[in-house]
Parts: C-alpha cells; structure tokens; sequence
C-alpha cells in the first residue's frame, strides 16, 4: 500500500519504519509548504501524521481506511525543518481500531499530536 501512495510520494514522505500496529514517516518541509504566515501549513502535517497512521492500521494486513481524524497543532514548522511522524496502534476491535501519531522535529519538540479511527473493509 505505500509504494502505491503517489500522493504521500510527490510530497517527499518516505516510510522509515513499518511493523505491526506501528508505523514512521519522514518528510521535509518545502517552500511550496509554506503558508501566508511563513509556517508549514496546518494539511501537510495532518497529511504526514495520515500517511504514518495508515502505514501503522494497514500493517496486519486486510485494506484499512481512515474513519475519522483529528490533530491538534502543537508548535509550528518552517521551510527546511524535517518532520517525523511516528504512528502506534492503541486498541483494535472488531474491524475497527485507534491509532495515535506524534509529529515531532529531529530534537524531539512536537509539532503536532494526531489521532485516527480505522475501519477495515470487507
């Protein structure tokens, strides 16, 4: 599923790390990220912490999509910084499960804390 995500791919998102339930992802923010604020906007990072979820709740194999997502933003990124999103699975059931990612810059200051619901497909 991932070397098929052209979309995660044109931004520069790579998968560092993939296992059951977990999932890590790389990207380095662009100028063409970059908001009127001068900040990276808000859906490249969302976009990072989704990649890394859906790598984490596809990980055990059956096509899993996202249910729902939130993010809170904690600090914020700049052209040239590099952000790691590291996705853990927190609970599965039944079909559907609970993932939390953490989007962090290289000295380990957040940037962003997401979480997502997954549902597998029959």
């Amino acid at each position: 599923m991932m070397d098929a995500d052209t979309a995660s791919a044109a931004l520069g998102i790579e998968p560092t790390e993939l296992g059951d339930g977990r999932a890590v992802c790389r990207m380095t923010v662009t100028e063409l990220m970059v908001n009127g604020h001068g900040l990276c906007h808000g859906g490249y990072v969302f976009l990072l912490a989704d990649t890394a979820f859906a790598g984490a709740c596809n990980s055990h194999g059956p096509v899993t999509v996202a249910a729902g997502a939130e993010i809170t933003f904690v600090s914020p990124a700049r052209a040239g910084d590099v952000l790691i999103a590291e996705a853990e699975e927190r609970t599965r059931y039944g079909r559907s499960g609970i993932y939390d990612v953490t989007v962090r810059r290289p000295d380990g200051q957040v940037v962003a804390e997401f979480r997502g619901r997954s549902r597998e497909l029959k």
